[in-house]
């Protein structure tokens, strides 16, 4: 069955395999739900190993993103796109188009929108062929960089997490395990040191690295030893799949709270073994909401005001889902996907009565 039996297709509406000779553009399209309605969803690019590989990615991101926007209370499905290829090669001006065309052509099923090695020119590129595109720059009448929301999003999180574990959100004499300083985790860190934390960071660039430890006074550790720091929050900001059968024995945080996409290498069994070790993990989509909650606000009269509001609610939601853990004695990540799927299911089904002309109350 090759494709259609891959284990990380869990009830996948459409996913669409792209090839254009012209552009050399090799694409990836998956829409995992549409209920609460377009499916919204990043565009990335990356150097994949293979197309198996490629698709797991898109497969496992369209899915957290139908869940991330569930939680965040968005009336959006979840979909994701991964352009296959060398960043340094294929981001041009004709393959973004060629990649314009392929989203007009789902017929705002799917709404694109930057993501990893990708920018808002590229979005522009995208906006030349569609106008099913979102995340443009504030001069193009978008929303901007959703990294501050991210990172902000990640911060409230995380107080979150502090007030679950220890009775208290404050952050002061607290010490954070911070993994990677992209465009998140640097306002994530700023954040951080404003609280009143303790910061050891890693990344795998070294002038990055270099400069925060310069000019934010922070501590800097290996890529390998992060794991093992000493400190009250392990905060993964980098990419997913790090935590594992390995760095789960080397880890010493009690909680685990982050801004990286699909942070569990597998969710069922490594989070029944965070649950078994007393660590406290906030799952990725439910925390790292913040990017999305901007860019929603694109559908309205846009507000940054709002959209930092918005973000707010991401500590509430993470409250819910550790009270449901708790009490059912099940994983994290297994509560967020139940809170999620009962709105699902809930508004989905209002959304489907109106479509019908049901009535929801009768005489």
């Amino acid at each position: 069955m090759g494709y259609f039996s891959s284990p990380d297709l869990h009830n996948h509406e459409q996913v669409v395999f792209a090839s254009d000779s012209e552009t050399g553009l090799k694409a990836i399209i998956a829409i995992h739900n549409t209920s609460l309605g377009p499916a919204l969803g990043g565009c990335r690019v990356w150097n994949y190993k293979d197309g198996d590989q490629a698709l797991r990615d898109v497969l496992r991101l369209s899915e957290g993103m139908t869940y991330k926007s569930a939680l965040a209370g968005l009336n959006l499905g979840g979909g994701k796109s991964v352009i296959i290829g060398d960043p340094k090669v294929v981001s041009t001006e004709r393959m973004f188009r060629a990649f314009g065309r392929l989203v007009d052509s789902l017929g705002g099923r799917y709404i694109a929108a930057e993501d990893v090695n990708t920018t808002p020119r590229m979005m522009e590129w995208v906006r030349d062929e569609t106008q099913y595109v979102a995340g443009l720059a504030k001069e193009l009448g978008g929303s901007g960089d959703p990294s501050p929301f991210t990172a902000y999003g990640t911060f409230v999180g995380m107080k979150s997490a502090l007030k679950k574990k220890f009775g208290s959100e404050s952050f002061e004499g607290r010490k954070v395990a911070l993994q990677g300083l992209g465009h998140v985790g640097m306002y994530l860190l700023d954040h951080l040191i404003d609280a009143g934390a303790k910061v050891v960071v890693t990344d795998i660039n070294k002038m990055k690295l270099a400069e925060a430890v310069a000019k934010k006074g922070v501590t800097a550790c290996g890529l390998e030893e992060i794991y093992s720091q000493d400190v009250d929050v392990f905060a993964p900001c980098a990419l997913g799949a790090i935590i594992n059968d390995t760095t789960i024995e080397e880890l010493k945080a009690p909680i685990i709270a982050g801004a990286a996409n699909n942070v569990l290498d597998n969710y069922e069994k490594h989070g029944r073994m965070l649950v078994d070790k007393g660590i406290l993990y906030a799952p990725d989509y439910a925390i790292n909401a913040g990017g999305v909650i901007n860019v929603y606000g694109e559908f309205e009269t846009y507000s940054e005001k709002r959209s930092f509001q918005r973000c707010d609610h991401i500590y509430d939601v993470l409250m819910e889902i550790y009270n449901r853990s708790e009490a059912e004695n099940i994983p994290t990540m297994e509560a967020a996907d139940k809170v999620a799927e009962d709105r699902i299911r809930d508004i989905g089904r209002l959304k489907q009565m109106h479509r019908s002309g049901s009535r929801i109350f009768n005489r």
